[in-house]
């Protein structure tokens, strides 16, 4: 089990990092959107993988209000750029 948790923990890790390589060298600023919204996804999957390892639910507020800034963030993001390109 200690393999897994540590494989799955280089994999999030790697996938954090290109996150944040992207929204520093983003060439738009939609890739640094989508890189954001990759990094909350990330901390969500990081999260939620600690509660399953240490068998408890005490980061459960912190998670639901990580996936809330992803949704609203998103959802303003869609409606800022669909808002840009009707004029």
């Amino acid at each position: 089990m200690i393999v897994v948790v540590v494989i799955a923990g280089l994999l999030m890790g790697a996938g954090a990092i290109g996150a944040l390589v992207r929204i520093i060298r983003g060439p738009s600023a939609l890739d640094r959107i989508i890189a954001s919204d990759v990094l909350v996804a990330t901390a969500i999957c990081a999260i939620g993988a600690e509660m399953a390892i240490n068998r408890h639910t005490d980061t459960m507020p912190v998670l639901l209000g990580l996936a809330l800034f992803g949704i609203v963030g998103s959802v303003s993001v869609a409606r800022f750029l669909s808002a840009r390109d009707d004029t």
